[in-house]
């Protein structure tokens, strides 16, 4: 019995590795310390009430900020250690399985785990605030959609330190995927998590979209709408068709997997480039899934700190829906090298290089509305100043890439992995730390420490330099993707190790900004204006933070601009606010379901990556009680009353 045991324990758990034992510890000791201070501090309850079964969309919001903060820590872990690996020839700091695992992983939290939860993380806490909506459209689905999220990430994360991590690169083409060479179950760990947290990405699609259509102000135009909400209404049309591919693609792969069958075997019939047809159909919208969001905030930070107008307003909503579409055809730029034909890879090529038409017709109006503008450098405006050359890098040697002749020669070098960081950090981190910086105040009430921030930005932006400028040269000079170690005497050495040292520089800026985010609890100075950046916007229009209600009367609203508009009117001799008639409130109750039910989606992945077929039923079942409960679920709103209301606005000084 006692052997039994121990032969489970040793293939359950991942051994061997003195850090993944430190990994282990730190879990423990950081669960029993949450456990401990909750206890303490009677805190269960407030975290029940507060947090686990909220629908309110702020702190849905806020839950997904801090999850993807936690994982750009997990996921930058990741890039240090492999660039340790790299920084000098034949070095063993990491066995070369658990280096493919942390390559794996790296790609694959960053992308849909870090810069995906980022990004909703704005949908949530801007658009209802921007569009004068007290809610979303379906606030009790948009719960379910974080949490969904939530245990999809956990459930990849534990791969860690149980059955081990995916190790067949985030992409996870066949055959490196299929059963007959990857036996583990790292492989099914990603293509569970990301499938669960896959439904809550396209139901977050969805709800948006109808949330922007349909609950806008009165008065509010779609040409009045600001530029960041209709960097949304673009994103969500790519999710809503990107992400069913995806489903699709991960599902068949499963299926192989789990059931034996050979959608993506070779040798069976099968073939490996639909799967990665697939992928990619899904893969490349999705750069334009989270780039667009990132357009959005440069548009509200330049518009906002040039005190201007935004320049071409309507040629830059143009380009937003010009991408959103000019985004399907430009997935076989992926694999010009696999034989696809003269005449597809033209066609991908030129549509690929015509992406970068609406993309270049943005930066210009974004230096335009700084043209002669009364530019203020704060955090958020240093963030997007950085982002343009280093945009404009990553779109040139994107352009390169498009070259299908060229791109014979650059194809998995490391002049591939210089241009895809170029443009995912200089586009979408970069544009998230300015949105993080600019509705911080929004968020928290409190500023961030301006002086801890410039550090922070100083070592990123060096740092990014220094680390990928030399993989660029690296990729000229014969150095491919997914290397474990070289040996020497390639001319490889120095380069790699500037590269390292960068990558080091960029850990270094993130400190501080944890580092800022602690001051700011501690010692953030407040904003008690609701309108801190003198912003143009209506979400500047209420408290920091805003009551969970959001506006105690729907706004009428005049054009563009919608709150820098009525400052102006305020401004005007004689003007006399208009009377505040309040009503009773229609918002969602609480529920504790999402959480419930994407406990039992956790449940079912967990069991059916170990092929614990019951344990998949179990889960199965409770999703499917759980959906049921809620159709006989009518106690479902209520109406905040009016000396509620008034007591409130009384009390942040409205009234």
């Amino acid at each position: 019995m006692l052997e039994s045991i121990k032969t489970f324990a040793s293939h359950f758990f991942v051994t061997g590795d003195p850090m993944i034992y430190g990994a282990d510890a730190s879990i423990v000791l950081v669960t029993v310390a949450i456990l401990f201070v909750l206890t303490y501090f009677k805190k269960w309850r407030w975290l029940w009430d507060e947090w686990l079964t909220t629908v309110d969309h702020k702190k849905i919001g806020i839950m997904y900020a801090l999850a993807a903060i936690l994982m750009l820590f997990r996921g930058g872990v990741d890039a240090l250690l492999m660039r340790t690996q790299l920084a000098f020839p034949n070095m063993h700091f990491l066995q070369a399985e658990h280096y493919n695992q942390i390559f794996t992983t790296h790609g694959t939290i960053m992308i849909l785990f870090m810069a995906m939860p980022l990004m909703f993380a704005f949908f949530n806490i801007v658009v209802p605030l921007q569009i004068g909506a007290r809610d979303v459209a379906y606030p009790y689905l948009n719960a379910v959609s974080f949490w969904l999220f939530f245990f999809g990430a956990m459930l990849l994360n534990l791969s860690f330190v149980i059955g081990g991590s995916p190790d067949a690169g985030w992409v996870s083409y066949p055959p490196l995927s299929e059963l007959a060479f990857d036996k583990g179950p790292g492989e099914n760990f990603y293509l569970l998590s990301i499938s669960i947290s896959g439904i809550g990405s396209l139901a977050t699609g969805i709800n948006f979209m109808v949330t922007i259509l349909k609950m806008r102000a009165p008065g509010m135009k779609l040409m009045d709408m600001p530029l960041f909400t209709w960097s949304i209404l673009a994103t969500c049309i790519i999710i809503i068709f990107a992400f069913p591919v995806l489903t699709i693609a991960l599902a068949l792969l499963f299926i192989d997997r789990l059931a034996g069958a050979h959608f993506f075997t070779m040798l069976h019939g099968g073939n490996p480039m639909m799967f990665i047809n697939l992928f990619w159909m899904w893969g490349h919208p999705e750069v334009y899934i989270v780039v667009l969001p990132a357009f959005g905030i440069y548009s509200e930070v330049v518009s906002t700190f040039a005190k201007k107008r935004i320049f071409g307003y309507k040629s830059m909503v143009a380009s937003m829906m010009l991408i959103s579409i000019i985004s399907y055809f430009t997935w076989t730029h992926h694999f010009f090298t696999m034989g696809s034909g003269a005449d597809v890879n033209t066609f991908f090529a030129i549509s690929t290089m015509a992406i970068g038409v609406p993309t270049g017709v943005k930066v210009f109006n974004w230096l335009f509305t700084m043209y002669r503008g009364r530019i203020r450098l704060t955090l958020p405006m240093l963030w997007t100043i950085a982002f343009v050359p280093c945009f404009a890098i990553g779109g040139a040697t994107g352009v390169m890439l498009a070259v299908a002749p060229a791109d014979y020669q650059y194809h998995n070098s490391y002049f591939l992995i210089a241009h895809f960081h170029q443009v995912l950090i200089g586009g979408v981190v970069f544009g998230y730390f300015a949105g993080l910086y600019y509705w911080w105040p929004k968020m928290f009430g409190h500023v961030l420490n301006e002086k801890l921030g410039r550090w922070s930005f100083w070592f990123w932006n060096i740092g990014f330099y220094v680390c990928f400028m030399p993989q660029y040269a690296l990729g000229f000079m014969g150095m491919t993707r997914r290397l474990y170690t070289y040996p020497h005497g390639l001319g490889w050495s120095s380069l790699n190790l500037v590269s390292t040292i960068g990558a080091f520089m960029m850990g270094i800026g993130f400190l501080f900004q944890g580092a800022q985010i602690l001051h700011g609890i501690k010692f953030g100075k407040r904003d008690t204006t609701g309108d801190p950046w003198d912003g143009r916007t209506l979400e500047w229009s209420l408290p920091s933070p805003a009551p969970h209600y959001n506006f105690a009367t729907i706004p009428q609203i005049k054009g563009r601009d919608a709150w820098w508009t009525m400052k102006e009117e305020m401004k005007q001799p004689g003007y006399k606010k208009e009377p505040v008639h309040i009503e009773p409130i229609h918002m969602p109750k609480s529920s504790g379901r999402p959480f419930i039910m994407s406990v039992f989606f956790f449940i079912a992945g967990f069991g059916l990556t170990f092929d614990w077929i019951w344990m998949g039923v179990i889960g199965a079942i409770g999703v499917g009680i759980t959906l049921l409960a809620r159709s006989f679920e009518y106690d479902t709103d209520y109406y905040v009353p009016v000396d509620e209301i008034e007591r409130t606005e009384a009390a942040l000084g409205r009234l």
